[in-house]
């Protein structure tokens, strides 16, 4: 089912020419901020749409941007609001001390290892300690493996008869470490409430 939500998403963007091909840049764009469509949905499309390699930097330079448009946003108009929201969860401020000190490595493993939804990284890392340098710089390295193999799976589910192998495998390491990010985000979310 899914596949055949990549094939007809990609069809209809391919209808429209060279405003479909912005139309799928734009829908990685909003989808950094409002997930309404799986991100693998659409980086799968626009690999059909600009070919592997171009529609892999389409992918990621659009959720970059996203990314970090979010964040700036977030930063200047939300934070009050935000901090409001988490005032409530006292342990944050532990997470908001190692933030400060190793922005960049947070931002960076939460990229790969989904701990967070990708927006909410954007969101925590606006109202949180982590300066831009560090989230800007997470964020375009941490990017880089997820949406390789984001964009390989969304290809794969299409051609499933062609990458069988390949599908399997990197579907089982997006699960693993999807997995591993549930354990992580227990851990920090679920135990230590206040």
């Amino acid at each position: 089912m899914a596949n055949l939500n990549v094939q007809h998403l990609s069809d209809v963007l391919n209808s429209w020419g060279l405003w479909g091909r912005l139309a799928g840049a734009l829908l990685i764009f909003v989808q950094t901020v409002l997930p309404f469509i799986p991100f693998v949905v659409i980086a799968g499309a626009n690999v059909l749409i600009f070919g592997f390699w171009l529609g892999f930097l389409v992918n990621y330079a659009a959720s970059v941007l996203g990314a970090i448009v979010f964040f700036w946003i977030a930063r200047h108009y939300a934070k009050d609001w935000v901090e409001t929201k988490l005032e409530k969860y006292a342990y944050l401020n532990k997470i908001n001390d190692k933030l400060e000190h190793h922005g960049f490595l947070y931002i960076t493993i939460g990229r790969i290892i989904p701990v967070l939804p990708s927006f909410g990284i954007n969101l925590a890392a606006a109202v949180m300690k982590v300066s831009t340098r560090d989230f800007v710089l997470g964020t375009i390295v941490g990017k880089v493996p997820i949406i390789l193999l984001e964009s390989l799976i969304g290809h794969d589910l299409l051609y499933f008869h062609q990458y069988k192998g390949r599908f399997l495998v990197l579907s089982a390491l997006f699960i693993g470490l999807i997995l591993v990010g549930n354990v992580y985000k227990n851990k920090w979310f679920g135990s230590n409430k206040s």
